[in-house]
């Protein structure tokens, strides 16, 4: 990642600049998945401003920030039955490509193994390249569904009940080998 960016908490000014970056973000997968693979609803539903606040809150927020310390993406971690959850992770595409979504990652399972937490999970899709593949380089191991725990049994429900085809989704985890 180049120096014009710096990975950090979220502050509060920060939080009203979040939901365009995801919007922007999720534009990408049109390119990439075909209409039968999603709900087009899904591309214009964003993460609640009060979800944001709640987790800048909880430490449980970073941004990436430009030269004007303005957030152009974003990590979003929440526990799930003991475990960091990355609910979402967005680069406006725009600064795309610079590194910035692996110092994010990198930032979050930092955060994960310095604060104890034994892994870091995500449900993504399997194919597209900046998705599984993309966590795969980064240690990131897909897991088999009977592995999955209660809490994350119900995130993929909720992601099927949104219009996501969990057919071409995978849980992944992290270990941060802090136990």
């Amino acid at each position: 990642m180049k120096t014009e960016y710096n990975i950090r908490l979220a502050r509060p000014e920060d939080i009203r600049l979040l939901p365009a970056i995801e919007s922007a973000a999720a534009e990408l997968y049109k390119a990439q998945i075909s209409e039968p693979v999603l709900n087009p609803l899904v591309f214009k539903s964003v993460t609640h401003i009060h979800e944001l606040e709640d987790a800048r809150r909880a430490g449980s927020l970073w941004v990436a920030a430009d030269l004007n310390d303005l957030p152009v993406g974003f990590a979003l971690v929440r526990m799930i039955d003991g475990e960091a959850y990355l609910a979402e992770m967005d680069v406006q595409p725009s600064h795309g490509r610079r590194g910035l979504g692996s110092a994010l990652l990198v930032k979050v399972c930092d955060w994960a193994h310095e604060t104890g937490i034994r892994a870091v999970m995500l449900s993504t899709f399997r194919d597209v390249p900046w998705n599984g593949p993309f966590y795969a380089r980064h240690g990131f191991r897909v897991l088999e569904r009977g592995e999955l725990s209660p809490g994350f049994q119900d995130i993929l429900k909720m992601e099927r009940n949104k219009g996501l085809r969990t057919d071409l989704r995978v849980v992944m985890r992290y270990e941060t080998k802090s136990v």
